[in-house]
């Protein structure tokens, strides 16, 4: 036998435990992508994974015989599995009504498949290596594997594959592990020819579904949206999707709507000018979030504005809407603007690094349905954040629905006062969305309603904001407790009401 079969089995280790944690990575960020960005997704894929591993573990005792032509035949169909496993799912997904059994059984089965490999592989080897040596070399590689799976999933793959592609790729790489044992161990294989067919068939197969990935994304995408997808990217942090019907553009973030061309101004002048009208002397303004520049286009109407600071985490999302022309008609060139400096860093870690004081503060995060955007709405950020608002300085909140969501909405309330800020809450009407709710805080209540606003608005006026701070009995305030990093009591809240209603 060549002396170079062992090291070359070891490597196979490598490709199998990189594989085997990027199908785990994918089924994660597909159920986040689909049925709601949440480490709930996460965290139940992960306990399929590994439970399902540990069965297949288990499983591999009962292989006494052929170990060889059993492992090439596992690793084909963890290819096969793995490899089309996020193109049935995204196919299916809006047609079949038990969507979560289809996922978890997809993932248990290429769990349990992925838990034979390697028990499977230390016996291939156990005659190659002392039981010692054996042992330290399989795991070494098999964690190293894991290593750069977990780096090159969030920085490479997702942001230039995208996952129906990178499925593919990672298809392929399994079964060429088993092309590779069947071609090398042929003399020990029976039906090696055959074994050699199949893996050389499966191959082709995933190569054409790599080729044809777009194609398949951009039509099982399409049955998820009503209007024509006219821009689709992942980033490393995101799915954006751009629809279109007639002249109404609809912006989606991991399928959710982020905006609607025909109605963002109620939300975004709503946002912007009861504050920023009752600071004639604002000049200094920070956005946090709002990568798509509609906020930043209302703070522009006001002349005196020297520097607006816009801090979003994506520039995948703060390119698109500096460079595409139907987006930046939308937002009137307001992040090419020269008075805007664009940032893309973590807000929570960047406001720790500031010591500039701003009259006005825009927060337009994400609503908080997962823990990562939770910590942006805890008593810790706002601790951190209160620093950089100016004395007599306003900071705004987007606070999702105060009717459908009433706990979440005085949640956020109830933790800008834990943190010493004087509080305004404030709501309107968006078609797109339905009742949306504001916080309005200050370092002091200096608060005075505004009577007169910018030229050429369409919905802010002193009437509508006399109806933006009435609440009305089924959305009065409720008692909550208040968001902080070790609870994140915000984001329970979050999904139980919103999932109540979608």
């Amino acid at each position: 036998m060549d002396k170079r079969l062992p090291a070359l089995l070891l490597i196979s280790v490598f490709v199998v435990a990189t594989c085997g944690l990027i199908y785990e990575l994918i089924a994660g960020t597909l159920a986040s992508y689909l049925l709601g960005d949440s480490v709930t997704q996460f965290s139940t894929i992960i306990g399929v994974y590994l439970f399902s591993m540990g069965i297949g573990s288990w499983l591999s005792k009962y292989f006494d015989k052929n170990i060889l032509s059993w492992f090439i035949q596992i690793e084909i169909l963890v290819g096969i599995i793995g490899g089309t496993s996020s193109t049935l799912l995204f196919l299916l997904f809006e047609h079949i009504a038990s969507f979560r059994i289809l996922l978890y059984g997809l993932v248990s089965l290429t769990g349990i498949l992925v838990g034979l490999e390697i028990p499977l592989l230390m016996r291939i080897l156990q005659d190659r290596f002392e039981f010692k040596d054996l042992v330290s070399k399989v795991f070494t590689f098999d964690y190293i594997g894991a290593l750069l799976a977990s780096l090159i999933f969030p920085l490479v793959l997702i942001p230039y594959l995208g996952l129906v592609k990178t499925s593919y790729l990672f298809g392929i790489l399994n079964v060429a592990v088993a092309l590779f044992v069947c071609v090398n161990f042929k003399r020990e294989i029976p039906a090696a020819g055959y074994l050699r067919s199949a893996s050389i068939i499966s191959i082709f197969g995933l190569l054409v579904g790599f080729v044809y990935s777009e194609t398949i994304t951009s039509f099982s995408e399409s049955m998820s949206y009503n209007d024509t997808i006219i821009y689709s990217k992942s980033t490393s942090y995101q799915r954006i999707i751009l629809t279109k019907r007639g002249k109404v553009l609809r912006l989606f973030l991991n399928g959710n709507l982020q905006f609607s061309s025909d109605d963002e101004y109620r939300y975004h002048e709503a946002l912007v000018h009861p504050g920023l009208t009752a600071l004639p002397e604002a000049k200094n303004v920070l956005v946090m979030g709002g990568g798509d520049g509609l906020a930043v286009r209302e703070i522009l109407k006001y002349p005196q504005i020297q520097s607006i600071t816009l801090v979003d985490l994506d520039a995948g999302m703060t390119s698109l809407f500096q460079k595409n022309n139907m987006l930046v008609e939308l937002n009137k060139g307001s992040l090419l603007s020269p008075k805007v400096k664009v940032v893309n860093a973590d807000a929570f870690t960047w406001v720790r690094n500031q010591q500039k004081k701003f009259d006005f503060i825009v927060i337009d995060f994400p609503d908080p349905s997962n823990y990562s955007v939770g910590k942006l709405y805890t008593n810790s950020f706002y601790s951190e954040i209160k620093g950089l608002l100016a004395e007599n300085g306003i900071m705004v909140v987007q606070s999702t629905s105060p009717y459908v969501a009433p706990r979440s909405f005085w949640t956020v309330n109830k933790t800008l006062e834990s943190v010493g800020f004087h509080t305004v809450p404030y709501h309107n009407y968006v078609p797109s969305f339905g009742e949306w709710g504001y916080i309005m805080a200050m370092q002091r209540q200096h608060y005075k309603k505004p009577v007169q606003f910018p030229a050429g608005l369409k919905f802010v006026s002193k009437e509508s904001l006399d109806q933006m701070f009435y609440f009305p009995g089924d959305m009065t305030k409720v008692e909550t407790e208040v968001n902080k990093l070790n609870n994140q009591v915000l984001v329970k809240y979050f999904e139980d009401e919103w999932g109540a209603v979608l």
